[in-house]
């Protein structure tokens, strides 16, 4: 497996919706993908080229949702008609509508094991159905306005749900009861998820924000804001690693979430992207967007194998835990900003000396922040104090200066209060002949003294 990150690739785009793409889902089972618009219609588009594609029509108003079952031979959707309609993926193009709503519904998901499914709504609401039966079954009602988004925990235990009131609800599924509500939000919140493992949920809002926090502790974990408008949609990759996030600001971003940072931005759409979607296998993912198109990327940046980096950090003598979201402690927000280009991965810029010296490697943004110390948003890079390298020959010429300077300073005294006279070649008085002829010797009458005082 590559141990270097490939840029994502635009695979396909498909044209047939005459409105904008509000949702889209992949087949697991099959090379499909499902998108449904604002022009009323579902469409299954079928990844083979020479395959055709199907349009169904039922839905009376925009459809806002869709999904496929898990074993792939059922797909739902949600439209603002009030329905759900559970359809059958062939050709005739069958459908049963379950009707329980009394306004917009707003999202349709599956359980995991495909019995049971959840919806929200604008009647503030989040119901669920069974799938079996064809019915509804119970209503969760502690919101206290439209809700968005409600989406099941990989073990069915769980659902979450979030909408305009500014909350993320976590509700028991065996009591009907909110058990957790995260109310840290400036606007409303607009998607929520759990992770692969179910241990933490992601959920969006209106100002801009996406955030992860770990269900257990009720901590929020990571912090982005690295869209300039709300963010409509986002998707979790199969291994956890990395996030997908489609915004109003035409952009499809894509976060690295073990090393808590931006490596992507996407500009393919002509507008607000609406939607985003990873496949089963997380080999591919879908956006879709106000300009009716339905783009499917290749992920190509999936294929960094952390394992390998770690087997090869395995020697070190204080090694590393391996890196997973539920080691992830609280932290302070990543700030970053819309970048120019088509597909841009995040500006590293490494600094590195030969020899014993610290090495520093920081990120530039056009926000200038530092991130050394992330807490630091400065003008210039020049504002923040980092350690600068020296290099160990530098500082050896340095130490030989500073100790020819403290003997120059300290002996040099010394030799220089010694009786001694130039003018005798540097002899002593003791030593000159004419002192030795008795009385006062010119040469040395600086001493005042005959020869019998010295």
């Amino acid at each position: 497996m590559a141990s270097v990150m490939e840029d994502p690739t635009l695979e396909r785009h498909f044209k047939g919706h005459k409105d904008a793409v509000t949702c889209a889902d992949f087949n697991s089972k099959h090379k499909q993908l499902a998108s449904g618009s604002a022009d009323k219609t579902l469409m299954i588009w079928n990844l083979n080229p020479k395959a055709r594609a199907f349009r169904f029509f039922g839905h009376k108003d925009v459809i806002t949702g869709v999904q496929f079952s898990p074993a792939g031979d059922l797909v739902v959707s949600a439209s603002q008609d009030k329905t759900v309609r559970l359809w059958t993926p062939s050709i005739k193009g069958e459908s049963m509508v379950f009707k329980a709503h009394t306004a917009t519904v707003r999202s349709v998901s599956f359980s995991h094991d495909g019995q049971r499914l959840v919806t929200a709504s604008d009647d503030k609401s989040v119901k669920v159905w069974s799938v079996h039966r064809q019915r509804f079954v119970y209503s969760l009602n502690q919101h206290t306005n439209w809700v968005r988004c409600a989406r099941f925990s990989p073990d069915g235990r769980l659902i979450a749900s979030c909408g305009d009131d500014r909350t993320v609800r976590l509700w028991d599924t065996s009591t009907k009861q909110c058990i957790n509500c995260f109310t840290d939000y400036g606007g409303s919140a607009t998607f929520v998820d759990f992770n692969t493992s179910g241990t933490c949920i992601a959920s969006s809002g209106a100002d801009n924000t996406l955030k992860i926090w770990d269900i257990r502790t009720n901590k929020l974990l990571q912090h982005y804001q690295v869209h300039s408008a709300g963010i409509n949609c986002f998707s979790f990759h199969p291994s956890g690693n990395y996030l997908i996030s489609g915004s109003s600001d035409s952009t499809v971003k894509i976060l690295d979430l073990l090393e808590g940072r931006l490596i992507y931005t996407l500009h393919g759409h002509k507008g607000p992207v609406l939607t985003v979607a990873f496949s089963r296998g997380g080999d591919f993912f879908a956006s879709g967007g106000c300009d009716a198109q339905v783009l499917m990327w290749k992920t190509n940046f999936d294929s960094f194998d952390y394992r390998e980096v770690l087997s090869r950090h395995s020697q070190r003598v204080t090694p590393d835990p391996p890196p997973h979201l539920t080691d992830i402690y609280p932290r302070g927000p990543h700030l970053h900003s819309a970048q120019s280009g088509a597909i841009e991965p995040q500006w590293l810029m490494d600094r590195k000396v030969k020899g014993p010296v610290e090495q520093i490697s920081w990120t530039m943004d056009s926000n200038k922040t530092c991130y050394k110390h992330p807490q630091h948003h400065v003008s210039s890079y020049s504002q923040c104090k980092m350690k600068i390298p020296i290099n160990a020959s530098i500082m050896r010429c340095i130490q030989v200066v500073f100790v020819f300077l403290m003997i120059h300073t300290v002996v040099g005294p010394l030799f220089s209060s010694l009786p001694i006279d130039q003018s005798h070649g540097g002899r002593h008085p003791d030593h000159c002949p004419s002192c030795h002829r008795g009385g006062p010797c010119p040469l040395h009458s600086h001493y005042g003294k005959t020869p019998s005082t010295h």
